[in-house]
């Protein structure tokens, strides 16, 4: 395992406290985990040193990050269910300042185990805070579900971003989601928001994508993210090459929209 504190240096950051996004759509196929590793990536490029926690079982923001799910010793499932410190299972990534605690199929069942553990919804929230202080950003990459692995995740953080696609029935879900956080900050975790929306796979040839676009903006005001993501095949093709868009086609429309993303979450106030 890479220890973070000794493969790369703090660069002074640290002043801010540390801040924690959640990134979450039980929809699946929404851009979920492009968005997470992408901003990840392209925060790492601003000098922030970020921790990705790939939290869905079907890694794939573990192997969009260059790791093989297959070769992992200890993952997130460890972290949750064993109580292994972060520190065990961090590992650097070939993008200098990001690193990854990844996941693993183990985490399939994790839900299941989760429901007799003790303090089973704030496994996370302790795990993140003996790390939090070596990191300028973490962002969760959530399971497209709203299991107990979501629920660590929602309790863990104050801001959950939510990616949108500009497609029909782009709303759907996003309403039980709603629900689930204010469940969530009634009983567990009252700082908790949705802090940002962001709108994916946008075709501004097509009056459907841009009539989404007006029909979320109306719905959510300013907590849409002023940039907007584009449909890009370049985009879906990088998990396949182990590497994050601004890696894969530093120059493409896709890389430049993530990169835009991150400087905009960044200035958000932290807090």
């Amino acid at each position: 395992m890479h220890d973070p504190l000794t493969t790369q240096t703090h660069d002074g950051n640290s002043q801010q406290p540390c801040r924690i996004i959640a990134v979450a759509n039980q929809k699946g196929g929404v851009g979920k985990t492009t968005t997470a590793v992408s901003v990840a990536a392209a925060a790492a490029e601003l000098n922030k040193r970020v921790l990705l926690v790939d939290l869905d079982p079907q890694s794939n923001a573990t192997t969009g990050s260059g790791l093989d799910p297959q070769t992992i010793e200890a993952s997130m499932y460890h972290v949750l269910l064993h109580e292994l410190p972060m520190d065990d299972v961090v590992q650097a990534t070939t993008v200098k300042n990001l690193f990854i605690a990844p996941s693993s199929m183990q985490l399939a069942g994790a839900e299941m185990e989760l429901v007799s553990a003790f303090s089973r919804e704030t496994k996370l929230r302790v795990a993140l805070d003996k790390v939090s202080s070596d990191y300028d950003l973490v962002i969760i990459d959530c399971p497209p579900s709203l299991g107990l692995i979501t629920i660590n995740a929602l309790t863990a953080t104050k801001h959950v971003l939510v990616p949108i696609q500009c497609e029909y029935f782009a709303l759907e879900g996003v309403g039980q989601l709603i629900r689930n956080i204010d469940l969530v900050k009634r009983n567990l975790n009252p700082e908790l928001e949705l802090a940002h929306v962001v709108l994916v796979m946008f075709d501004g040839r097509t009056n459907l994508a841009n009539q989404v676009v007006d029909e979320v903006r109306q719905h959510f005001g300013d907590r849409v993210c002023r940039t907007v993501i584009p449909r890009s095949i370049k985009l879906s093709e990088a998990p396949a090459h182990g590497l994050p868009i601004t890696v894969f086609d530093t120059d493409s429309r896709g890389a430049a929209a993530y990169r835009s993303l991150a400087a905009e979450l960044l200035e958000e106030p932290h807090g």
